[in-house]
């Protein structure tokens, strides 16, 4: 059964134009749930359900657990998605819409999915928002379609949270042999985990988290991600919140796509000419969606 889809690349002649070279968007923000995470989540659950699982928990304040619940319901197997007090209305209702049970407890992530974990047990499996090679897998097959639509990128611009989309990413590369080719990572100022731990060169912990890009807010990038940043040619990048609508705004208007102010952390990279390319450069931006984000939130 497929769950996850192949999305479109698209070649984006404003971001072309504004950085003399060629830019090119894969457009994860097409996934049924409005994010790469249906990849993640699609391949952890059918893995899980192939071993055995009859019911699934998970503990996200977004798209995480909006894809937890969609490929619980596609699979035919009961999903409960626990969320924190920050997360949205509209995230919540997405989650419900799917037929997941939603557990609103704690005031932040960590202790919305210590209760997740306590609910696991017997045949019901947890599915971490971002820290399984499962999730990493599934998310890899972006590099795959891009490969096989012809294009050998010669960077790849990103968005970093709890550091998934960047590991399968830097996996589906490394299968490519293009491991060495440079990952920008960015990260909003107040949600800047991964360069924490950069700067630190240990995985470190944000006393907290803050700002607008609120599915980037993980206080701790997993081993993973930090491993993959120190070991191959990764760039960790900040940009303000303001610079993260300002390019969800730009973006709008160039492509008529809402995305959520975690993807405007990439595409402001671009749009403020934070990196210089060559002209002849395939830069592949990951455009990685918003599944619960609005025009008014973005607009105002």
């Amino acid at each position: 059964m497929k769950i996850s889809i192949k999305t479109p690349l698209i070649n984006s002649l404003p971001l072309s134009e504004c950085l003399k070279t060629n830019v090119w968007l894969k457009m994860e923000s097409a996934q049924p749930t409005g994010s790469f995470k249906l990849r993640s989540a699609a391949n952890a659950c059918r893995y899980y359900a192939e071993q055995g699982a009859t019911g699934f928990v998970s503990s996200s304040g977004g798209n995480a657990g909006i894809s937890v619940a969609h490929s619980g319901r596609k699979l035919g197997l009961p999903v409960t998605v626990v969320v924190p007090e920050t997360t949205s209305l509209m995230a919540r209702q997405l989650i419900l819409r799917e037929g997941a049970e939603l557990i609103v407890h704690g005031k932040v992530w960590s202790e919305a999915n210590d209760y997740a974990l306590s609910l696991t047990g017997g045949n019901t499996v947890y599915i971490h928002p971002f820290d399984d090679p499962h999730l990493w897998e599934g998310i890899s097959t972006i590099i795959d379609e891009v490969i096989g639509e012809g294009l050998k990128p010669d960077a790849v611009v990103l968005s970093v949270g709890g550091g998934s989309l960047l590991s399968g990413v830097v996996q589906g590369l490394v299968r490519h042999r293009l491991g060495d080719i440079p990952v920008y990572a960015g990260e909003t100022y107040g949600t800047a985990s991964l360069n924490a731990s950069v700067n630190a060169g240990k995985l470190v912990r944000l006393p907290v988290v803050s700002g607008i890009a609120t599915t980037l807010a993980a206080s701790q990038v997993c081993r993973n991600a930090f491993d993959v940043a120190t070991r191959h040619n990764v760039h960790s990048m900040l940009v303000s919140d303001e610079e993260a609508v300002s390019a969800c705004r730009a973006f709008l208007d160039d492509h008529r796509v809402l995305t959520e102010p975690a993807c405007g952390v990439s595409l402001s990279l671009l749009y403020d000419r934070k990196i210089q390319f060559a002209a002849e450069d395939n830069v592949l931006v990951i455009v990685c969606g918003g599944a619960s984000v609005t025009a008014s939130a973005i607009l105002a």
